[in-house]
């Protein structure tokens, strides 16, 4: 019996963490983008989830909606902007594959 190690029978080697970290983005985001995700991120950690009071909060500290630049922002405009940025994202990774 022959135990020599054959690389072609080897299982892939996983992608590191960091790649994992954007394994669905097709493209980088753009600095609205970005922002608004340091935002979201800001007010989820205080607890809230009601998006009411998240968009309370958006609002008041000004931060710009991606695609449509407002300021004032309602439950709708929260879901049709994210709901367009998921779709950019989708496109770009059905185009790019992998990583940005």
């Amino acid at each position: 019996m022959n135990n020599a190690f054959n690389i072609e029978q080897a299982a892939p080697m996983p992608r590191p963490h960091s790649d994992l970290a954007r394994q669905s983005c097709g493209r980088d985001l753009t600095a609205e983008e970005a922002a608004l995700a340091v935002a979201l991120e800001r007010i989820f950690a205080t607890g809230t989830h009601d998006f009411a009071i998240v968009v309370e909060r958006l609002t008041a500290d000004a931060v710009v909606a991606p695609l449509s630049g407002a300021t004032t922002w309602t439950v709708d405009l929260l879901e049709a902007e994210l709901t367009a940025i998921n779709a950019s994202h989708d496109e770009a990774y059905a185009a790019h594959g992998f990583g940005a």
